[in-house]
């Protein structure tokens, strides 16, 4: 079975995007055409890369867990200035961290699969939009617009198909002031979640679907309440607005009954997305969380009834 996927970004709590995909594929479910932004493109990129080598959907979970979340924290050398380290690394590189881990890991992690550059992800179909087996978004700070990668490198001056997948992933997951941004062609890329966390809409067309679109959020369903955090001082303060803004930027679409009914959803609100001290206990609730989650939508799922009630 077939079916095209779309993830959501969400910082460290990625694994239980993990936990939802490795329930899929145990479902008897293929993924021809994957998109993600931030941790969703992270995910996807792995995704897209052992479907590519021929691998099994089984090892995602462990090469994710090989990923050491400390290590995001790769300051500068004037971010380990002491006490006023962080601010002379905004001022100069405009983050707080290089950004630099998630890069090399991806490039070595891909690598090994065969995956390198967009051409390596060619699927040799048309459209456009159905041409590369994997699709990431970026915020382009420069033009105030979202950056669908590859699809939109051409408008850069750039060949798709030479561009570097990790390259992409790293700008996607470049989470604003604590990642130094992905300068390209004289453009500014930053976490694709600024504009769109959720582009659960990148592989609709007019016509009826072959197979469905399948999404996987990292929040409650619609109707139940998230859960509610403290948020305490400054600091506390500018972290949750930054986390709101990232979150909440699709919720004008994502909360329609034709996009909640194809979509995973995956409570992961206990876990802030940016606790890069998340301990292995966390990580493997969030695994766990995220396999239960997509139980209950396959349980549930009718693709005849969600192209006649959404798609005719």
């Amino acid at each position: 079975m077939n079916a095209d996927l779309v993830l959501e970004g969400g910082g460290v709590r990625g694994i239980g995007l993990v936990g939802a995909v490795s329930e899929l594929d145990a479902a008897g479910y293929r993924f021809p055409r994957v998109a993600g932004s931030s941790a969703g493109a992270v995910v996807g990129s792995l995704v897209a890369a052992l479907q590519k080598a021929g691998e099994p959907l089984s090892r995602l979970e462990e090469i994710v867990r090989t990923i050491d979340y400390r290590r995001f924290r790769d300051s500068s050398l004037l971010g380990r200035v002491p006490l006023v380290g962080g601010l002379l690394s905004l001022l100069a590189s405009d983050g707080l961290y290089e950004g630099d881990y998630l890069e090399s890991f991806l490039t070595g992690a891909l690598g090994e699969l065969g995956v390198r550059t967009f051409g390596d992800l060619r699927t040799g179909d048309e459209p456009t939009q159905y041409a590369w087996s994997l699709v990431v978004t970026a915020s382009d700070l420069s033009r105030r617009r979202l950056a669908r990668l590859p699809w939109d490198l051409p408008t850069y001056g750039i060949d798709p198909d030479d561009f570097s997948v990790a390259r992409a992933v790293r700008a996607s997951a470049a989470i604003p002031f604590f990642f130094q941004p992905v300068r390209v062609a004289g453009a500014t890329w930053v976490d694709g979640g600024l504009l769109s966390g959720f582009p659960i809409g990148l592989f609709d067309t007019s016509s009826t679907p072959r197979w469905p679109t399948f999404g996987v959020r990292l929040t409650a369903r619609p109707g139940r309440p998230p859960v509610t955090r403290p948020v305490r001082g400054p600091l506390s303060i500018g972290l949750a607005a930054l986390e709101t803004l990232l979150n909440d930027q699709d919720a004008a679409y994502v909360d329609d009954p034709c996009t909640v009914v194809r979509t995973v959803f995956v409570p992961a609100d206990a876990v802030s997305a940016v606790d890069f001290g998340i301990t292995r206990a966390q990580t493997d609730a969030l695994f766990e969380v995220g396999t239960v989650a997509a139980q209950a939508f396959l349980s549930t799922w009718d693709f005849p009834a969600y192209v006649e009630r959404c798609r005719v």
